[in-house]
C-alpha cells in the first residue's frame, strides 16, 4: 500500500512527542527537588544528559538497531539499515498505516529512549561520577533498552510471533516492559553495584525542595497523555481512551498512596501526593488502551497502596534506591503488566492487538496472565543482568563512584563548580552591604 499522509495524525504525534520530551525535563525537576541540596544540579545535569547522549545515538543507529529489519531470531534490528536516519521512504514508517511520516515516527520513539535512561539516575542520586553516567548512558541505551524495545514493539522475542505464540500476544501499550520495568531493574542493579551513600540509613536525607518535586510530577503527568495517548499512532478513540484511563487511573492511585500513608504515619503528604501521581502514571502505561474504566479504576489502587508499600523495601533489604526508582518504576510497571492479565478487555473503546486474550476477570482464563508475566520475567532477568555487567565493567576501568570528599562536600560544586543556592552567609553580607 502507497503511503498516504495523513496531516491530523502527523499534528498530533508532533505534539505528543513534544509532550514526551517534556517529561525529562520534568523528571530534571522531580528528581532534583528529592535530592540534598548540594546535589541537586548535579541531579538535574543527569535528565539533560540522557537528551543530549541518547538523542545523538538513537538518530545514528538508534532507531535502525530497534525498529530496521530483525538480524535473525528476533534479538535486535539492522543498525545499520537507517542509519543516521538515511535512506528510508515513509512507506517505512511504524506508523505508516496511519499516514504518519518516517521522521516523525523516528523523533516520537527517540523521546521513549531519553527518558527510560533518564528514569533510572534517580537510583544512584549523590554518588556517581558525571563521566560515568555519560558514558553508561550511551552504553545501555545501546546494549539494554535497543534490544528489549526491538524485543517487545519491533517484532522480536517478546512480540506476537515470540516466546509467547504458543498462548497469545504480549500487550504493552506504551511502555510497561520497555521502559519502566527496564529501568527500575537497571536502577536496582546500579544501586547494589555502586553501594550505600555515606551515612545512610541512619542520617535523614530528606528532599530539599518539595515545590520543585510537584511542579516535576505535574510536568510528568501532562507529558504523559503524550505518551500514553500518543502510543495510539493517531488522534482518534483509542488515543480518547489511553488518554481518559490515563487521566483516571493517575487520580486514583494518587489518592491511594495518601491514604496509605495516612493510615501508616498519621500524615498525608505533598512527597506522597507526587510519588502516588508517577506510581499511577506507571502502571497505567501498559495498560492505558486496553482495559476499561473499572480496569483502570483497579490499577490505580492497586499501584497507589503497592507502590507506597513497596519504597520501604530498601530498608528491609539494604540497597540505597536513592529516589525510590525501584519502589516506583519496577513495581509499579509490573503491577500494570501482570494487571493486564486479570482486566483485559476486547470490549472498551480502545486497543486490543490480534492474538491477545481477554484477561482472568472478563471471561479469558489464565492465559494472557501467563504471557504476561512470562514477558515482564524476561524484561527483569534481561534488564538486571545486561546492567549489572555493564556496571562492573565501567567500575573496573573508568569506576563509577565519586570520592568521599566529593560526596560529603557536593557533587555540584565539585564536579560541576555550581551551586544551586547561596549560603546564609553570602546572602547576609550582601544586605549587610546594601545596608
Amino acid at each position: 500500500m502507497e503511503f498516504a499522509l495523513d496531516s491530523g495524525n502527523t499534528a498530533w504525534m508532533l505534539t505528543a512527542a513534544s509532550l514526551v520530551l517534556l517529561m525529562t525535563p520534568g523528571l530534571a525537576f522531580f528528581y532534583g527537588g528529592m535530592v540534598r541540596g548540594k546535589s541537586v544540579l548535579n541531579m538535574m545535569m543527569m535528565s539533560f544528559a540522557a537528551i543530549g547522549v541518547v538523542g545523538l545515538i538513537w538518530v545514528l543507529y538508534g532507531y535502525s538497531g530497534t525498529f530496521g529489519p530483525d538480524l535473525g531470531g528476533g534479538w535486535l534490528g539492522n543498525p545499520f539499515t537507517y542509519f543516521g536516519l538515511q535512506g528510508f521512504t515513509d512507506d517505512d514508517s511504524l506508523m505508516a498505516s496511519t499516514g504518519v511520516p518516517f521522521l516523525v515516527a523516528a523523533g516520537y520513539q527517540a523521546t521513549f529512549a531519553i527518558i527510560t535512561v533518564a528514569l533510572i539516575s534517580g537510583a544512584i542520586a549523590d554518588r556517581m561520577k558525571f563521566s560515568a553516567w555519560l558514558v553508561f548512558s550511551g552504553v545501555w541505551v545501546t546494549v539494554v533498552y535497543m534490544p528489549l524495545a526491538h524485543w517487545v514493539w519491533g517484532g522480536g522475542l517478546l512480540s506476537a510471533t515470540g516466546i509467547t505464540e504458543g498462548l497469545s500476544t504480549p500487550i504493552d501499550f506504551a511502555g510497561g516492559t520497555v521502559v519502566h520495568i527496564d529501568a527500575g531493574v537497571a536502577g536496582l542493579a546500579l544501586a547494589i553495584l555502586l553501594g550505600r551513600r555515606k551515612g545512610w540509613p541512619k542520617e535523614p536525607m530528606r528532599p530539599h525542595n518539595l515545590p520543585f518535586v510537584m511542579l516535576g510530577a505535574a510536568l510528568l503527568w501532562f507529558g504523559w497523555f503524550g505518551f500514553n495517548a500518543g502510543s495510539e499512532f493517531g488522534a482518534d478513540s483509542t488515543a480518547g481512551r489511553a488518554w481518559l484511563n490515563t487521566m483516571l487511573a493517575t487520580c486514583v492511585a494518587m489518592l491511594a498512596w495518601l491514604a496509605t500513608e495516612k493510615l501508616r504515619d498519621g500524615h498525608a503528604t505533598s512527597l506522597g501526593a507526587a510519588s502516588g501521581v508517577v506510581a499511577g502514571l506507571v502502571a497505567i502505561t501498559p495498560a492505558a488502551a486496553a482495559v476499561d474504566t473499572w480496569g483502570a479504576i483497579v490499577v490505580g489502587i492497586v499501584a497507589g497502596v503497592l507502590c507506597a508499600l513497596a519504597v520501604g523495601l530498601k530498608f528491609r533489604f539494604g540497597f540505597d534506591d536513592s529516589l525510590d526508582v525501584v519502589g516506583v518504576h519496577a513495581v509499579g510497571g509490573l503491577v500494570g503488566t501482570l494487571l493486564i492479565g486479570f482486566f483485559a478487555t476486547d470490549k472498551n473503546g480502545g486497543w486490543f492487538p490480534d492474538g491477545a486474550q481477554n484477561g482472568l476477570f472478563y471471561g479469558g482464563g489464565f492465559t494472557q496472565l501467563a504471557t504476561q508475566a512470562i514477558v515482564a520475567g524476561c524484561a527483569v532477568l534481561f534488564s538486571f543482568t545486561a546492567t549489572y555487567v555493564i556496571g562492573l565493567i565501567l567500575k573496573a576501568t573508568i569506576g563509577l563512584r565519586v570520592s568521599e570528599e566529593t560526596e560529603a562536600g557536593g557533587i555540584d560544586l565539585a564536579v560541576h563548580a555550581e551551586t544551586a543556592y547561596e549560603t546564609l552567609g553570602v546572602g547576609a553580607r550582601v544586605v549587610t552591604e546594601v545596608k
